[in-house]
């Protein structure tokens, strides 16, 4: 958990210095934009070695939990860029910077639904 918070602050860190410093250079722009990645890393690493160390029916929850939000996320994917060629979306509403946040939703939604089933 420490690293995902640390993670969503540096990111939102990192896109308001972004915002406010457009007159940077491009390499220090991408240098910094890439800056939260390791973070993420660190904790997609220590999460899959949470799951690998919990019992079977947490095993089956968080499989079911994301077979829920992958699917889910694909289909927000998939529909938003047929979408964006039929029409012009507005980038301040469907950019990657507003639609990212559903993933977590789609996750928190299925591992809601796995909970509930084997309650």
């Amino acid at each position: 958990l420490l690293l995902l918070v640390l993670w969503l602050m540096l990111y939102f860190g990192v896109r308001f210095t972004l915002d406010v410093s457009p007159g940077w250079s491009p390499t220090l722009r991408l240098s910094m934009a890439l800056l939260p990645a390791p973070v993420f890393t660190a904790f997609l690493w220590t999460f899959v070695r949470l799951i690998r160390s919990a019992d079977e029916l947490e095993r089956r929850i968080q499989l079911e939990a994301l077979a829920v939000a992958f699917p889910l996320g694909l289909l927000l994917l998939t529909s938003l860029g047929l979408a964006q060629r039929a029409v012009e979306l507005d980038f301040q509403n469907w950019s990657y910077n507003h639609v990212w946040p559903m993933f977590a939703l789609f996750y928190i939604v299925g591992l809601s639904v796995a909970r509930r089933r084997y309650a």
